[in-house]
């Protein structure tokens, strides 16, 4: 979900995933460009009592809202360098799977299986009605 901004041509692109797992760019728009969407991590409490998370490109963000938990979605102002809103990892959402066999595939969480002291199995439904299971 990166960010590729040319500025001789104004034109602005997001790097994402197609099905077989390859980098494609999609065109945006200007304010499409200001953000970037974040996967959570890690939550910690680092010096001082001051909380943090970590997110999936290596990005630490201090004094996130309490109710931002790992897993979820921030949706990070690139400008600013604050989040703006955030999305639970809970089923019914959309998602896209960024890593594995299943890299690229999109759709919506239909259940989580929680196995404790091991990975969670989450189970997808795509647009065309197959279901399929990742970490």
């Amino acid at each position: 979900m990166d960010v590729i901004s040319i500025e001789k041509s104004g034109e602005h692109f997001r790097l994402l995933y197609d099905v077989k797992g390859r980098f494609v760019i999609h065109r945006i728009t200007p304010e499409e460009a200001t953000y970037k969407l974040l996967k959570v991590r890690k939550l910690a409490i680092g010096a001082r009592g001051v909380p943090h998370i970590v997110a999936h490109d290596g990005r630490t963000i201090r004094y996130p809202d309490p109710q931002i938990k790992v897993n979820d979605t921030v949706k990070f102002d690139i400008t600013t360098g604050k989040i703006t809103e955030f999305v639970k990892f809970d089923t019914g959402n959309l998602v896209m799977v960024t890593g594995g066999r299943n890299m690229g595939r999109v759709g919506t969480i239909t259940h989580r299986e929680r196995h404790v002291g091991g990975f969670d199995i989450v189970h997808v439904k795509d647009v065309l009605d197959r279901t399929f299971a990742t970490r």
